[in-house]
């Protein structure tokens, strides 16, 4: 043997052996963290007022992010410029051929309305000030959708096998209650959800108490009720007042909703919520908190949380907002019609054919007609599931929280999904101060740079634990 070419080869064997056992070269998630920023200042400027929404263009900006990674996506548009865009990671089946139950990463592209001449910035600037990102959508969602799409890239760049297919898929139309965005891809693309179990959704966020961080978890909303009521009367000249008019009988039905407080119902999910929240109060709260249900019943107490908290009182009643109020095209002219629209909202163990029922009797006009314009039905997620242990993980690990299931006040998209049995939860990997979410639907929307960046950072963690093989 030339000994030369053994020399060689025992060298050759052991350079081998040593790059067997070093450890694989660590992935780089910072860039896809650095752009996040960025990336969301471009989607703040592409303007999806809905109405009239044209979602389209969230489409075509997200598309190119997505073209840019090499990720291949599907779109298709509801109506003409409501689009709707869907890109999936593959999981790779075990040795027995099987798949992990599919997990959906969900936001809606459309924002609502904004009146610049109340804002500090231009609300489609994406201007950056103090630390904070300015712009209509900040917060709902598109923040949440730019944090989910770093993370989803950032997954596909990392070559890791995963246990599941992931979906990224943004949505239009969520704010006026999503018949042109999840509800049509329900019914039009239902191949999109046939193997998913989870979905993560907008709906649930970290809140900074003091020195404590406690992060919500939605798993169920209280369930809307649009109405439009419609009084109906002799019509008239201004000049000559009658007894009662459309006008007159639709106010006066109007006042006496006004003046109801509808019986407070504490339902479990609520009464867990509270609970979950009581360590977090102060000492005089705390208690009352805690045990809700025997609290609910101090008229004082209850006084005291609509004033502070209307959010959290809401939840423990039914509620109607009088939204939307129609008349006389004319200042000189009594209509035949008058007309208001309710912004009703039922908590999820009532009937909306009861509450229906109640309200005719409290109206008590028969000039005055109800007609639905839109309701959803209810539906919980439990939490005893491994996405739930998952996001418990991760929320200890990285700010020592506990998670607090919640129920939102608001909807959101996740009941369609909830309706076929998939686990939803709304979940945002972001910590507000009580300041920061008055920006939601109000003036000066805005999200702070480390929101963005240990956004990304948390949520990626988040896939890695419940999407990656072990």
């Amino acid at each position: 043997m030339n000994t030369n070419s053994a020399k060689h080869s025992i060298i050759g064997l052991f350079a081998l052996l040593l790059l067997a056992a070093s450890p694989a070269r660590a992935f780089d998630l910072q860039p896809f963290v650095q752009q996040a920023v960025p990336n969301l200042v471009g989607y703040l400027q592409t303007n999806t007022v809905n109405p009239p929404g044209n979602e389209s263009r969230g489409v075509a900006y997200l598309g190119r992010l997505l073209d840019e990674a090499g990720i291949d996506y599907e779109s298709a548009e509801s109506a003409p410029g409501r689009g709707n865009l869907w890109a999936l990671l593959p999981g790779t089946a075990d040795p027995n051929g099987r798949k992990a139950p599919a997990l959906v990463l969900l936001h809606h592209i459309d924002v609502v309305t904004a009146n610049a001449d109340y804002w500090r910035v231009d609300p489609f600037s994406g201007d950056k000030v103090d630390g904070y990102i300015y712009g209509r959508g900040a917060i709902d969602t598109k923040g949440l959708g730019i944090v989910q799409l770093q993370a989803f890239l950032a997954l596909a760049a990392s070559g890791q096998t995963l246990n599941r297919d992931v979906w990224y898929i943004a949505t239009a139309d969520e704010e006026a209650g999503g018949s042109f965005g999840a509800g049509w891809l329900v019914e039009n693309r239902p191949e999109l959800f046939s193997n998913v179990g989870y979905l993560l959704n907008e709906g649930g966020s970290g809140r900074r108490f003091a020195e404590d961080v406690a992060v919500m978890v939605e798993v169920t909303q209280k369930v809307p009720l649009w109405l439009r009521l419609t009084s109906t009367g002799r019509p008239g000249h201004g000049s000559a007042p009658q007894v009662t008019t459309s006008v007159t009988q639709l106010v006066r039905g109007l006042e006496r909703i006004r003046e109801t407080d509808f019986p407070v119902n504490i339902v479990p999910a609520v009464a867990a919520m509270f609970e979950g929240l009581a360590p977090y109060q102060d000492e005089g709260k705390r208690n009352r908190y805690a045990n809700i249900a025997q609290a609910a019943n101090d008229a004082n107490f209850l006084l005291g949380l609509r004033l502070e908290n209307p959010g959290a009182h809401a939840l423990l009643r039914n509620t109607c907002s009088i939204t939307r109020l129609q008349g006389s095209g004319k200042i000189n002219v009594v209509p035949a019609e008058a007309s208001a629209e309710l912004d009703c909202r039922l908590l999820p163990d009532q009937s909306p054919e009861e509450f229906l029922k109640e309200l005719r009797h409290i109206i008590n006009d028969e000039n005055i007609a109800i007609e639905k314009i839109m309701g959803f039905t209810p539906a919980t997620s439990r939490t005893d599931t491994p996405l739930f242990k998952a996001i418990q993980k991760i929320a200890d690990e990285r700010h020592g929280a506990q998670l607090v299931p919640t129920v939102a006040g608001g909807f959101t998209d996740s009941h369609f999904f909830r309706d076929l049995g998939i686990t939803s939860y709304g979940y945002s990997p972001f910590i507000f101060d009580a300041s920061e979410a008055t920006g939601v639907h109000g003036n000066n929307e805005r999200i702070s740079v480390s929101n963005i960046t240990n956004g990304v950072e948390s949520f990626y963690q988040l896939l890695e634990e419940f999407t990656v093989q072990r």
